[in-house]
């Protein structure tokens, strides 16, 4: 019979080299959201799940206008086939 181990808490931590780099990640996932929003470019839908690491149709189905952190993401228009949405910071 196999014996099961017992996965210590200290197994089940990320090492933190990871914890850092996935924090980095996120500072600079937060910096490219702020500049969409204070430079007030406009992105597709595809663009915005890249940005939220989210499949392209949750955007979609989260209807016309919500927060995402710190921004309201609003739609705005539909050029061709592609959905455009604005990021507008608010503190």
């Amino acid at each position: 019979m196999m014996e099961l181990s017992n996965n210590t808490t200290e197994e089940l931590r990320v090492p933190s080299e990871e914890r850092v780099t996935q924090l980095r990640n996120l500072i600079d996932t937060l910096r490219i959201a702020d500049e969409i929003a204070s430079k007030g470019y406009l992105i597709s839908s595809s663009e915005l799940a890249d940005l939220m690491d989210i499949n392209a149709s949750a955007v979609t189905s989260r209807g016309d206008h919500w927060s995402w952190r710190n921004w309201v993401v609003s739609r705005v228009r539909r050029e061709g086939n592609q959905i455009l949405w604005q990021l507008e910071r608010v503190d």
